[in-house]
């Protein structure tokens, strides 16, 4: 039986949806990829689901982290295979290739609506490696989703005012792009031989694979280039490398790390309650028996092997 999406949700090209007609869309070709990049990103999930079981719930956060990037994707790609969660824009650039031909081009914004919830998780999963304070997490990620967010405008913006949006768009990730390459990276670096290792990895990795994304846009969305199918492969290829792939990468180098290392402890129900030894006025605070010390100013710190370092953790 063949992939009947078009038919079915009433969208044969020309394209119609929104009261609109798309006149430049996907094929079923295209629509197979987006299937096939959804049974990959159902396939990553479920191994990572499964990978996770091999550990102790405390010590699962990138696991879950990780597994949420996959389970999203999978879900904006069936919507994308199946035709839905697009609209017709009209195209500043009207081509006579024949593959792009005509005055409107379907946008998926269930793409953006990917990407928003996503790259904040796929942030996540680098900045806590690095072991970053949380103001600076927070603030990258907003940085980040005024980045998704003005590309999607400049995607449904007819006009060349698209590409005032795609310059916001692209200055923010730059910033997001030295957060990651700089100030984590030396984060990381303080943290120990193998943390650094591990984020040096999926850092370059990521920030590499992103540089490639603003293209894709400026081929498809923004300069009408390439054709939808097209377009369907080349951001697919990119997001199996920057989800799946990294994910596998991302746990591998975590599989000997000590989460408590990077100042994330969390107390599964069968463990037994933490006590901290107390501290009283005028003194620098009191070492416990389970290797945590509390100083005056309410941080505690983990005592671990020799040659390694802890982020601090804040008592609240």
């Amino acid at each position: 039986m063949g992939n009947g999406a078009l038919d079915a949700n009433g969208h044969p090209v020309p394209h119609g949806v929104n009261g609109g007609v798309s006149d430049i869309g996907i094929t079923t070709h295209g629509s197979d990829w987006y299937f096939a990049v959804t049974a990959i990103m159902l396939v990553a999930t479920l191994a990572i689901i499964g990978v996770s079981f091999t550990k102790p719930r405390s010590h699962r956060i990138f696991h879950y982290i990780t597994a949420a990037i996959t389970l999203v994707a999978s879900i904006a790609y069936f919507t994308m295979g199946s035709d839905l969660g697009q609209t017709p824009i009209a195209v500043e650039f009207i081509r006579t290739n024949s593959k792009v031909s005509g005055r409107t081009r379907e946008i998926f914004y269930v793409r953006y609506i990917d990407w928003v919830i996503t790259t904040p998780l796929l942030l996540m999963d680098l900045l806590l490696t690095a072991g970053l304070p949380w103001p600076t997490i927070l603030y990258t990620i907003l940085i980040d989703e005024v980045m998704i967010i003005t590309g999607l405008v400049g995607a449904l913006v007819q006009s060349s005012y698209k590409w005032g949006y795609f310059t916001f768009g692209f200055v923010a990730f730059l910033w997001v792009a030295w957060t990651v390459t700089w100030t984590a990276r030396k984060h990381a670096a303080a943290l120990g031989p193998d943390i650094s290792r591990t984020y040096l990895i999926v850092g370059v990795w990521t920030i590499s694979l992103w540089f490639l994304y603003p293209i894709a846009w400026g081929l498809s969305e923004g300069g009408n280039v390439i054709a939808p199918d097209s377009e369907a492969v080349f951001y697919g290829i990119l997001d199996i490398l920057a989800k799946p792939v990294f994910g596998a990468l991302l746990l591998w180098g975590h599989r000997n790390i000590d989460p408590a290392r990077l100042g994330l402890q969390f107390r599964d129900y069968n463990d037994a309650p933490t006590h901290v030894g107390s501290t009283h006025a005028g003194h620098h605070g009191e070492k416990s028996h389970n290797g945590l010390s509390t100083g005056g100013d309410g941080v505690t710190t983990t005592t671990t092997a020799p040659g390694t370092t802890t982020a601090p953790t804040l008592n609240v």
